[in-house]
């Protein structure tokens, strides 16, 4: 497994965002899926004992969007123009989950990705199917001063 980069601020995986979820991805690439682990804290619930729906769909919106940096091209960052969210089970908090995500199909500039949220057993909760694009340039420059930040740290899955 090849580890994908964290950043400092991103809900999903900043590592100096303490209202996030830190989350870490890795390629698996003779699957050709991206995975990650993580245990939802109870402040996320929607009810007691159960994850968001809005918490759910962002894990599987960043675990899909991931999966387009399979070919280890960790510049190469889209934004979700559209996500389609099923949930078919309730999403527990404070059990370990895992994402897992993988390309449906590619071209230059967009993708069709998607996504599960799988329990410890491996029941499908959640999962997602989205259209990723090229951002325009102009926010894709603002990203630039952040891009030194954009590393893999020592974490293991």
């Amino acid at each position: 497994m090849h580890k994908q980069p964290n950043s400092r601020t991103c809900f999903m995986c900043g590592r100096e965002n303490d209202s996030g979820l830190k989350m870490s991805w890795y390629n698996i690439p003779e699957k050709e899926q991206n995975q990650g682990k993580v245990t939802i804290p109870e402040h996320f619930n929607g009810y007691p004992g159960i994850a968001h729906g809005g918490i759910v769909a962002a894990i599987l919106d960043e675990t899909a969007g991931r999966s387009i940096l399979l070919d280890g091209d960790f510049d190469e960052l889209f934004v979700t123009l559209k996500l389609e969210t099923t949930f078919r089970n309730l999403t527990p908090t404070g059990v370990e989950l895992t994402a897992v995500g993988w390309v449906i199909r590619r071209s230059a500039h967009k993708a069709k990705v998607a996504a599960e949220l799988r329990l410890p057993d491996g029941t499908v909760t959640a999962k997602c199917e989205a259209l990723v694009v090229r951002p325009p340039k102009d926010v894709a420059d603002r990203w630039e001063p952040e891009k030194k930040f954009w590393k893999v740290d020592s974490d293991r899955l």
